[in-house]
Formats: structure tokens, C-alpha cells, sequence
């Protein structure tokens, strides 16, 4: 049997689903990066990664390729009727702020909100639901996950920076991209990163900026 090859004439290895693939590139991610979590959260974050591999999952009805502002969903938590809706909308604030922080962070450069506010906005949400009472069994099901995707936000998005990278088959890394990441968020990868490059970072550098 042939085997196809890639964009840049590696073989395409078959993988029985695309969950499959996720599970995969997570767990050899969070070797990578020294990152520990739950079983329950890194299969939270491969079923997350494998909804919003849809290209319309991520994105609002009418709007292109885009998702509804992060404000957006926090108003509408805050509006919701219930407590359950309000959970509906605070768990898709995260996961949304998740999965763009983590695979979408180079777009987020020229905006006029960056990476550490989805970093902010999305671990708020999540501490949000895993501290705000349980809504629902469901909620009340989901509160360790929520609490430990809150504690860990960063490590997180390094994570799927990973991830992100390994799938685009990335060999060099940006320097000053990777500096803007750390000077903004402390990302732990993106210091590694930086000190294979020769690069040290220094603390005095970090700003965060304030939303």
C-alpha cells in the first residue's frame, strides 16, 4: 500500500480517529512540558480540541471566521436567567479562550486584546464555574476540571502551543514572538524555548498588561 506524505514529504501516519490524534499529541505535550494534570482534564482538553477541530465549533453563527467577544459571553453569563445558563455561557468563555490562547496566539498579536487577556478571561471562567456552586449535576460533575484548568490556564495553552506546533510540523521558532509570549504571560514553554535559543530571559522585562 502507497503512503502519502505531507506538505513537507514526511509520511501521513493513519490514525483511527481524530480524537485518537489529540490524545496522542496531548499526552506527549504535557511530557514536553512538564505539565501534570488529571486524567479527567487532559480528556477534557482532547474532546475540546477535537469539537473545535470543526471549523465552525469555535466560531458564532453569522459572524465568519470568528468567535463572539470574550466581554460578550461574560455579559451574557452574567445576564443568563439561570444558573445553568449562566454556566453554558461561562464554559464556553473558557473553552473558547482555551483553544484560541492555545492555537491562535500569533493572531491575537496585532489585536487590540492580547493572549494574557484571554489567559485572564478564560481562567476566570473556569474559576467561575468551579467555585460559584453547582448549577447542575452536570457542573457539579465538571468542578474538579474547571478548578484544575483555572490553577493551570498557562500551562495549559503551552500545552497546545505544543500541540499546535508539532501538527504544523514546525522546525524554527519566532525569538521575538516567543519574548512578546513570556514578557506577557510567564509562559513556561516559551521561556524553555527561548533558553534553547540562547536566549535568557530577564524578569525585569515582563509587563503585563492590564484589561
Amino acid at each position: 500500500m502507497n503512503q502519502h506524505a505531507g506538505p513537507e514529504g514526511r509520511p501521513l501516519l493513519p490514525v483511527a480517529s481524530l480524537e485518537e490524534f489529540f490524545r496522542d499529541s496531548v499526552d506527549a505535550a504535557l511530557a514536553a512540558n512538564h505539565v501534570i494534570v488529571g486524567c479527567d482534564t487532559s480528556c477534557y482538553v482532547v474532546r475540546l480540541l477535537t469539537l473545535f477541530a470543526r471549523a465552525d465549533a469555535c466560531h458564532e453563527p453569522g459572524a465568519g471566521a470568528r468567535h463572539r467577544p470574550l466581554a460578550l459571553m461574560l455579559a451574557d453569563a452574567l445576564d443568563a436567567p439561570t444558573s445553568e445558563e449562566r454556566a453554558v455561557s461561562l464554559q464556553r468563555l473558557g473553552d473558547v479562550a482555551l483553544f484560541t490562547a492555545g492555537f491562535f496566539a500569533e493572531t491575537l498579536r496585532d489585536r487590540a486584546v492580547g493572549l494574557d487577556y484571554y489567559v485572564n478571561m478564560g481562567g476566570g471562567a473556569y474559576r467561575a464555574l468551579a467555585t460559584g456552586g453547582r448549577s447542575s449535576p452536570r457542573i457539579a460533575a465538571l468542578a474538579a476540571i474547571f478548578g484544575e484548568l483555572a490553577a493551570k490556564f498557562m500551562a495549559v495553552v503551552d500545552v497546545l502551543n505544543e500541540v499546535r506546533d508539532c501538527a504544523r510540523g514546525t522546525t524554527g521558532q519566532d525569538v521575538l514572538r516567543l519574548y512578546e509570549t513570556w514578557a506577557c504571560t510567564g509562559s513556561a514553554r516559551a521561556g524553555r524555548l527561548l533558553r534553547q535559543a540562547g536566549v535568557e530571559p530577564s524578569q525585569q522585562a515582563r509587563s503585563p498588561r492590564v484589561h
